[in-house]
């Protein structure tokens, strides 16, 4: 059984080009320089499984074709990975079920206080999503079929985000400034690594390009896939800088897991 992971947005906070137009260092004729902001989705056993309600998101499932989601995984609670969250209502429409979400203590408090209509019906409006313990290992069963999700804190400035191991050969790490040095091992060899890469220079909540290319270099995966990317970077540039095993990743990209 292959699970598929799909990087539905690879830009940065604001997108490329951003709401003014701006586009920075990125030639817009390319597409793959046309940047939504992060979100992703596990396709498993015809299940969809979403990571975060980026801003874009009702495009980003138009443009993917997703009928369907059955499972959402935040992050964190910053907007650009939270604010979409209104445009999974047409799912709760279909099934009549509420869709479960999972998140840490700290964004699930977020996403209820800011989103309260979502959780709780209220003036005739049904609730539409019903917030679920997330455990630092998530095992799912569908028509005979498993998949291992495990979620682990990691450094995002002044705050903690949460990485997502998938079946322990593909880990997404969207806003990172670093990994634990306890989590090191589970990160070993993976078969892809999908990783936050800001720009250039050094930010204080975000990896770098030098910084990326540093892990890669001690953590050895096999294909490394840069997401988070900031308007400096062009994705034709950006790619000839990079080793074989590193590149830029870029909305609607695929990867396939094996069993």
């Amino acid at each position: 059984m292959a699970i598929t992971f799909i990087i539905l947005g690879s830009g940065s906070s604001m997108g490329v080009p951003r709401a003014d137009g701006y586009y920075g260092n990125c030639n817009l004729k390319n597409k793959k320089n046309h940047r939504t902001r992060c979100s992703a989705l596990i396709k498993f056993n015809k299940q969809n499984f979403l990571i975060d309600t980026s801003p874009d998101l009702r495009q980003q499932l138009l443009k993917n074709k997703i009928k369907n989601i059955d499972k959402v995984f935040y992050t964190h609670l910053h907007a650009d990975q939270t604010h979409g969250i209104n445009d999974l209502r047409p799912f709760f429409l279909i099934k009549k079920k509420q869709i479960p979400i999972f998140g840490d203590l700290k964004t699930s408090k977020y996403l209820y206080s800011t989103f309260k209509y979502c959780f709780k019906s209220s003036q005739g409006y049904p609730s539409t999503l019903k917030i679920n313990i997330l455990k630092n290992r998530n095992l799912f069963k569908h028509q005979n079929k498993k998949i291992l999700i495990e979620s682990f804190p990691v450094k995002h400035g002044n705050i903690d985000s949460l990485c997502y191991l998938i079946n322990k050969k593909l880990a997404y790490a969207s806003d990172i400034s670093l990994f634990y040095k306890k989590d090191y091992r589970r990160l070993m060899k993976l078969d892809f690594l999908i990783i936050d890469c800001l720009w250039y220079k050094k930010h204080s909540a975000h990896f770098n390009l030098s910084q990326v290319l540093e892990l890669v270099n001690f953590l050895k995966p096999k294909k490394t896939i840069l997401t988070n990317m900031h308007s400096d970077l062009d994705y034709d540039q950006l790619k000839k800088k990079l080793p074989k095993n590193v590149i830029p990743g870029f909305d609607g990209m695929s990867v396939n897991l094996k069993d």
